[in-house]
């Protein structure tokens, strides 16, 4: 797959924040994350570089590689922005837990084999 400079630029945006994410959440159970506010807000930041960096990508590399669910992602960093006193902490946790892993091992595979 031939990607565009600023494609690969944003998809190492995203690896770079689902790596953090990874980091922050090495160990974390709920109970920890719900009650650790800096936590959150580190891991709600990096949500946020990667619903952007998604929202940045090319229309034609976001339908060519349409496994990775881009307007969810890109849904879920406007949630975070936006309605402030709806986001719920269960939703980020296990975005964080479930689907960063997932993502960073698609965006590393696609950026392996550009």
């Amino acid at each position: 797959m031939q990607l565009s400079e600023n494609d690969k630029g944003y998809l190492w945006d995203i690896d770079d924040a689902c790596t953090d994410i990874q980091g922050f959440m090495l160990g974390t159970s709920f109970a920890e994350f719900e009650s650790n506010k800096m936590k959150r807000f580190a891991v709600e930041r990096q949500l946020l570089v990667i619903g952007e960096a998604a929202n940045h990508l090319s229309d034609d590399f976001k339908s060519s590689v349409s496994d990775i669910p881009w307007k969810r992602i890109i849904g879920l960093r406007h949630i975070i922005a936006h309605e402030y006193g709806e986001i719920l902490v269960e939703r980020i946790y296990k975005n964080a837990i479930e689907n960063v892993p997932d993502l960073k091992n698609s965006i590393r595979n696609i950026l392996g084999s550009a």
